[in-house]
C-alpha cells in the first residue's frame, strides 16, 4: 500500500507552478467583473455625450 504521509513528506511542487503561481498572485488581473463595469461606464459616458 502507499503511505500516503511519507509521500507527502518527499513532495515538493514543481518550481514551475510556483512561479506561476506568483506572477498570478503579484498581478493586478480583471475579472469579468470589472470589464462589465468598465464597458457599462464607456457607454454611459458615450451616451452621455451624445445627448
Amino acid at each position: 500500500m502507499i503511505d500516503f504521509k511519507k509521500e507527502l513528506e518527499n513532495f515538493k511542487p514543481c518550481l514551475n507552478v510556483e512561479q506561476t503561481e506568483e506572477a498570478i498572485y503579484s498581478s493586478d488581473l480583471k475579472d469579468f467583473t470589472d470589464i462589465v463595469r468598465e464597458t457599462a461606464k464607456e457607454m454611459m459616458k458615450n451616451q452621455q455625450e451624445r445627448d
